[in-house]
């Protein structure tokens, strides 16, 4: 599903990611945890083309990135609110961003009912744009388009980051539901060791920019070997 080969990226004279090699098939729910700075969202960014690599290639669906656009249309992410489109109303969004996916007005209705018990009553019918929402609520507007499309691939940079404890919840449901029913791929990263634990099949920890560990968690047996790394940093 996607394939990293020799990828580095240099910030200037400070590398921030060198990944000799990394697999991850398809179905697979991957768990990217490390401190800060150690490369995780650069690592996303160079997934998603949103960053050059320095060397390497990385491969989605057996498309190179940088040189295709077809991976596209089969993966979605949310990295940050930079994602969002802030004076659009939620309504106007994710009618945008179905109509970027190819999917009609009334199917974007109906996917939206999924989300529901998410939403709380706090997302739709509020009339107001996407910028004088809380900062969960955008969290929760740009997570829903990302889901909203039934990728192969969904990539969540941080998402339980100003989630409440129920919607913190809800999010793993989803995201397990979406991984074993729907057979989505995902790549999710957290500070949080707990929710990677709840919604990953495997662990990896990054640290420095490279992967220092990759942890098979089909019982939740990586937790304690990955708190301890943390434990004794």
């Amino acid at each position: 599903m996607i394939q990293i080969n020799n990828l580095t990226k240099l910030f200037g004279d400070k590398e921030a990611v060198n990944i000799p090699s990394l697999h991850i098939n398809r179905g697979e729910a991957v768990g990217l945890v490390g401190n800060n700075g150690a490369g995780k969202t650069t690592l996303f960014r160079l997934i998603l083309d949103l960053y050059q690599a320095t060397t390497g290639e990385v491969f989605n669906h057996g498309e190179n990135v940088a040189k295709g656009e077809e991976w596209k249309s089969l993966t979605a992410a949310y990295i940050d609110s930079s994602f969002l489109i802030d004076f659009l109303t939620p309504e106007e969004y994710f009618n945008f961003y179905g109509e970027a996916r190819g999917i009609d007005r009334d199917e974007v209705k109906s996917r939206l009912v999924r989300f529901e018990k998410f939403m709380n009553d706090e997302i739709l019918g509020q009339k107001k744009y996407i910028r004088n929402f809380s900062s969960g609520n955008k969290q929760k507007i740009g997570i829903i388009a990302t889901l909203l499309a039934d990728p192969d691939i969904i990539i969540l940079d941080e998402p339980f980051n100003f989630l409440d404890p129920s919607s913190q919840i809800e999010i793993k449901r989803l995201l397990k539901e979406y991984n074993k029913e729907k057979g989505t791929t995902l790549l999710v990263s957290s500070h949080n060791l707990d929710h990677i634990a709840d919604v990953s099949s495997r662990i990896l920890l990054m640290e420095k920019g490279s992967i220092i560990n990759d942890v098979r968690n089909d019982n939740g047996e990586a937790f304690a070997l990955i708190n301890n790394y943390f434990e004794n940093r």
